[in-house]
């Protein structure tokens, strides 16, 4: 094995997994550590009750994400979103709509097939995936999700050629699932801004992933069900130490999958986005409790996704 791991040191990876969890050196562009994120956040009402429990626990949430697709999402409803989160200095990132399980391919949705994920099938899905990119920028978005490595190509090439704003992020979700250092580092060479690894990754192979890639890692410290249910709170101290820059990321386990979602499951989706934030809250508790010296960025810190919602910031690529 000697070889091939020399092999991959002299490529600049690690050659194995970190089990000496070095702390990492690595910064967002303000210096801080770490920053939060609250995901499945379905809409403009439960981004409202969202925003007002996080406001009454007074705490920091840097980035709220959504997950049923900016298609289906009507341009007022995109509008309205936008504001809030600029109000409050905060990244919104959109999904992505079309998706391989929307599709109506079979593929996705059988046993085998599930590798394919939330993939565009053909280009015609890759044409209406710019599309909604397209859309959200010009009604201020400057966030989105992707899980198709083509058309996270397809991002840096509509950044080059303005098409999209070059302060656009481009968040790969969970759900793209490369795993490993070098498979991540493509990523990153592909045109990710933020990469959310899978969420079963144990710390030393996080923190080879961490040496290899400059881009935040985000992390899902309380795991949706469908990702393995996992609750991992008392390792955000190691989280913040070994992965910065890193978003801590709350979802929830034990709750009904919305997807898509719309406004037939609004006091589903109020009541879900509630608790995230009070889950947020315990893990902030952690932080506090075990890592108080940890650098957290301030809202509107430089490198968000923070809408732009003035009368000459709308984008027209």
């Amino acid at each position: 094995m000697k070889a091939s791991k020399d092999f991959l040191a002299s490529l600049g990876f690690a050659s194995g997994d970190l089990y000496d969890l070095p702390t990492s050196t690595k910064r967002f562009p303000d210096g801080a550590q770490y920053r939060v994120e609250i995901p499945s956040v379905e809409g403009p009402r439960a981004l409202e009750a969202t925003l007002e429990e996080i406001e009454r626990l007074k705490l920091t949430v840097h980035r709220v994400s959504q997950g049923s697709g900016i298609m289906l999402l009507t341009d007022d409803e995109i509008k309205e979103m936008c504001e809030m989160s600029a109000q409050k200095q905060m990244e919104l990132s959109l999904f992505v709509g079309p998706r391989g399980t929307w599709d109506i391919s079979a593929q996705p949705l059988t046993s085998a097939g599930k590798v394919v994920a939330l993939r565009h099938e053909g280009a015609d899905q890759l044409v209406y995936a710019m599309e909604d990119l397209k859309r959200g920028a010009e009604l201020g978005l400057r966030g989105a999700l992707v899980a198709d490595e083509g058309l996270l190509i397809l991002t840096k090439e509509m950044k080059k050629q303005g098409i999209l704003p070059q302060n656009f992020v481009v968040k790969v979700s969970v759900q793209m699932m490369a795993s490993n250092p070098v498979s991540i580092k493509l990523m990153q060479d592909l045109g990710a801004d933020t990469y959310n690894v899978p969420t079963a990754l144990t710390l030393p192979k996080l923190a080879a992933i961490r040496q290899a890639i400059d881009i935040p890692i985000d992390l899902y410290v309380e795991v949706p069900d469908n990702f393995g249910g996992f609750i991992r709170h008392y390792e955000i101290p190691e989280f913040i130490r070994v992965l910065a820059p890193v978003y801590i990321k709350f979802g929830m386990r034990n709750h009904p999958d919305v997807y898509p979602s719309g406004t037939h499951l609004d006091s589903t989706n109020i009541a879900l986005c509630k608790e995230r934030v009070r889950r947020a809250q315990l893990g902030m508790q952690i932080i506090e409790r075990y890592c108080p010296d940890a650098i957290m960025s301030k809202p509107g810190a430089e490198g968000l996704g923070i809408p732009a919602v003035s009368g000459n910031a709308i984008f027209r690529g």
